[in-house]
């Protein structure tokens, strides 16, 4: 079939759901079925099979900044692609954001299914009229229960769970990069609820010995940046390409997600498993998605130092303990892979067809 999944946030923004809109068109596309990609980009397109439908505008949502593009240009250029394009089916995640794929919902001549990632709350749904965009989603599907119940609450309806799916492939090909030292890797925008000054202090507690590298940027990089100026052990990275992200992950001995709210799925858990990295994380009910069992990664309380400085040092000095995290999180990630996801998401693309052919 002829597939348009529909991202709201820009493409060339970091963003766990522009990295599975792109990796589900990634797995579509290999399984046979021609896909396309819409959404804002600043900047060239990231891969292939993507129309770019102009700019984003940074736009504070959930204790954080969303590149969306809810701009008239850029409604306009959804409207053409979709016109030209004619597919069979639309995927748009996050249905009700404001952008492209509320366009799409209200020309609503396609059969669609659409994808909740958000938890926590959104001010969207007190909006006039998003009750009734949502009608017109054929088959609705949610990546938690968490966000399943904040759509629920928003605009009602029923929901299909799903997960957000990790490419196994790409951590097996790139090679990892090793340091000399006991190493934390960690990746994350550079705000208050991901907890970075949380995973910042526990260092204090930390051996000489241990280093840290923290990767991506945000509102408060300078800020932390010059208050542990002093600690030589903190490797401040900036924003790396996708391949050093993987390597660095990889090449990591803890991977660390010390995460205070607002998650709704543990994209980033899934791909260290996947990289056969342990990981130390939060104990929060987005991660608990993921991590079922208890023993594919270390859960610690949010926002207490002490406690993540201790998980952390335990996985450093027993890699026996650290060689059961890999192992348990490595089968886990592939139950949770891109391939997999896509057959699910076939499926429903399937659904809504009929569905929309038989009302």
């Amino acid at each position: 079939m002829r597939i348009g999944i529909i991202s709201p946030y820009s493409l060339t923004s970091p963003g766990g759901v522009q990295m599975q809109v792109l990796g589900l068109a990634r797995a579509l596309a290999a399984s046979g079925h021609e896909t396309r990609v819409l959404a804002p980009c600043d900047g060239a397109p990231p891969q292939t099979g993507v129309t770019p439908l102009g700019a984003s505008i940074p736009t504070f949502t959930n204790g954080s900044v969303a590149p969306i593009a809810p701009d008239f240009a850029c409604t306009l250029r959804t409207v053409r692609a979709l016109r030209d394009e004619q597919f069979d089916v639309l995927h748009l995640h996050e249905p009700l954001c404001p952008g492209p794929t509320q366009t799409a919902l209200f020309l609503g001549s396609t059969p669609t299914v659409g994808t909740w990632h958000a938890a926590g709350g959104s001010l969207a749904y007190l909006v006039p009229g998003t009750r009734w965009l949502a009608t017109r989603i054929d088959i609705r599907a949610a990546v938690s229960t968490d966000a399943a119940e904040m759509a629920r609450d928003g605009v009602g309806g029923d929901y299909e769970l799903v997960f957000n799916g990790v490419e196994l492939d790409r951590f097996d090909e790139v090679a990892p990069m090793r340091s000399p030292a006991p190493t934390i890797a960690y990746i994350g925008r550079h705000e208050p609820r991901k907890g970075l000054t949380v995973l910042l202090e526990a260092m204090s507690r930390l051996p000489e010995g241990v280093r840290l590298w923290v990767m991506s940027r945000g509102p408060q990089t300078e800020e932390l940046q010059r208050r542990y100026q002093r600690d030589t052990r903190i490797e401040w990275l900036g924003r790396v390409s996708e391949t050093e992200k993987l390597a660095r992950i990889k090449g990591a001995d803890v991977f660390c997600v010390p995460s205070l709210r607002g998650e709704s799925f543990g994209v980033v858990l899934i791909e260290a498993m996947a990289a056969r990295t342990p990981v130390v994380a939060s104990d929060l009910p987005g991660y608990r998605n993921v991590v079922r069992i208890g023993d594919e990664a270390e859960l610690v309380a949010p926002g207490d130092p002490a406690a993540l400085a201790a998980a952390l040092l335990r996985l450093l000095r027993r890699p026996d303990r650290a060689a059961d995290f890999v192992a348990a999180g490595r089968q886990r990630a592939e139950q949770l892979s891109m391939a997999r996801l896509a057959e699910i998401y076939l499926d429903m693309y399937g659904r809504a067809i009929a569905r929309r052919r038989a009302s």
